[in-house]
């Protein structure tokens, strides 16, 4: 299990603290220290679209106008911790962010 986040962001560490208590072996990948490839984008961005994009983030109020219109690929390309966090590879599965929906599916498997 990969989950792909950011050291600092409390809800992708409350994420893998939850899922190593109940036994699954995580990788955690921090997006800033090791850049996702422009195949991995695509991958998530075919899968969650436009969800990817925090647009509640402080990150996202500050983007210009000119890349809040932009494609997704191009607001995260430009600033990476615009990804809703986290994202959480499970085999082939991928998951979106963490709440009880994605909880419940992980720890029980």
């Amino acid at each position: 299990m990969i989950i792909y986040g950011l050291n600092t962001c409390t809800v992708s560490q409350r994420a893998r603290k939850t899922l190593e208590a109940a036994g699954h072996d995580v990788t955690f990948r921090d997006i800033r220290e090791e850049p996702m490839s422009e195949a991995e984008w695509a991958e998530l961005i075919s899968e969650f679209g436009d969800a990817l994009v925090d647009r509640k983030s402080n990150d996202w109020r500050m983007l210009s106008d000119w890349l809040k219109h932009s494609e997704v690929e191009d607001q995260l390309a430009a600033k990476p911790k615009l990804m809703l966090r986290p994202v959480i590879r499970d085999g082939d599965s991928l998951y979106l962010g963490w709440n009880e929906d994605v909880e419940r599916a992980l720890v029980a498997s």
